[in-house]
């Protein structure tokens, strides 16, 4: 008997896929039906594999239940989820193909929200946020070489207690993160504080996931961008320090090779002085006492469309 022409009576393990699939492809949009067979297809197969157990089966659906209750405006517990399991990074390394010179891609994270806008050099870190000063400057331009002025730069970063502003109940505003537009050179400057190592949230159902699995919950050091510019494809990437011990563990698997930087220190006190950065005194590895401040320098290249 046909799949679609089945009595109950009728469906076995090996019929109740396809009869699934059939009765699910009853609409126009091709795009939506091909997407739900293979969802179909693929989860009734990794049941089939697995020979998932009803004890199981309701573990799982009890777990993406609390993942959904966990999640609010400001805490993405269902996008995180995504990130640990290296789904955001597939998609968007899918979705994201780098052109030859072309700056990566790295994923968004579920920390993304709104911000103010500033002028090029003003400082995205509040008078009391925590942390060392660090100059974040660079260029946009695209493949060619040719600067593209007028792009958004959107930034975010967690302050030096690797705390982003929304999660920290004191902040009611926008801190450590801003949105800039490049210059007629391409430029962009501002500043921030040196980024550090940080845990994803660790206290509700992914923080389960993760400890059941004996994975690291600690992301590497990194700042966050969005570019946008009406003539380019949208980049959203960040930039990791390559003093991180966790740059090869990253729980969210957003580093690239191409993405780690060096935060450089700097006693240049003209620089400090232009940009209105308070130095301060650093013991250096030698036992040295130095002052100055940090310095993240990158040029972004986007492809044009």
């Amino acid at each position: 008997m046909a799949a679609g022409n089945l009595s109950p009576d009728d469906l076995t393990i090996d019929n109740l896929t396809p009869h699934v699939i059939k009765l699910s492809s009853n609409i126009e949009n091709e795009r939506l039906k091909f997407v739900f067979a293979k969802l179909i297809q693929y989860s009734h197969d990794f049941v089939r594999d697995t020979k998932l157990t009803t004890a199981e089966w309701e573990a799982a659906w009890q777990y993406l239940t609390e993942v959904g209750q966990f999640c609010t405006p400001d805490r993405q517990e269902m996008i995180l989820l995504s990130d640990v399991l290296g789904i955001s990074a597939l998609v968007d390394a899918i979705n994201n193909p780098t052109a030859p010179r072309a700056t990566e891609s790295s994923v968004l994270g579920p920390f993304h929200n709104d911000a103010h806008e500033f002028e090029i050099g003003q400082s995205i870190a509040s008078k009391g946020a925590i942390g060392e000063p660090m100059l974040i400057r660079g260029t946009v331009s695209d493949t060619n070489g040719t600067p593209i002025a007028g792009t958004s730069v959107d930034v975010w970063e967690t302050n030096g207690n690797g705390f982003y502003d929304m999660q920290d109940p004191e902040k009611d505003e926008p801190d450590c993160r801003g949105i800039f537009h490049t210059d007629e050179q391409g430029r962009f400057a501002l500043v921030g504080v040196r980024a550090v190592d940080y845990p994803i949230p660790y206290d509700g159902p992914v923080g389960v996931l993760l400890r059941l699995l004996n994975r690291s919950n600690i992301r590497p050091a990194h700042v966050h961008f969005v570019l946008q510019h009406p003539e380019c494809g949208r980049l959203t990437t960040a930039l990791y320090s390559h003093d991180s011990k966790n740059v090869a563990l990253d729980p969210v698997f957003g580093v690239k090779k191409s993405l780690i930087k060096q935060f450089a220190w700097s006693e240049d006190t003209a620089l400090a002085k232009k940009f209105g950065i308070d130095m301060l005194e650093r013991v250096g590895s030698s036992g040295k006492k130095t002052v100055g401040f940090w310095i993240l320098e990158h040029d972004f290249v986007l492809m044009r469309k």
